[in-house]
């Protein structure tokens, strides 16, 4: 095997040991960042509405 060989093999497979990772973990980091997203993509209220609405009713 030559040297180009090698690397071209070490670069496949740590982008199959990415994508393996990605799929056992998931993505934990967005595709893009608060300040690249619009100002109606704001997402931050939605677990605390999520969270409030899986109070039980005895918990109320």
């Amino acid at each position: 095997m030559s040297a180009d060989s090698d690397k071209t093999d070490d670069k496949s497979r740590a982008r199959i040991d990415r994508a393996r990772l990605a799929r056992i973990f998931g993505d934990p980091l967005p595709d893009t960042t608060k300040d690249e997203r619009g100002v109606g993509e704001d997402r931050s209220g939605d677990s605390d509405e999520w969270l409030k609405r899986q109070v039980p009713p005895h918990h109320g």
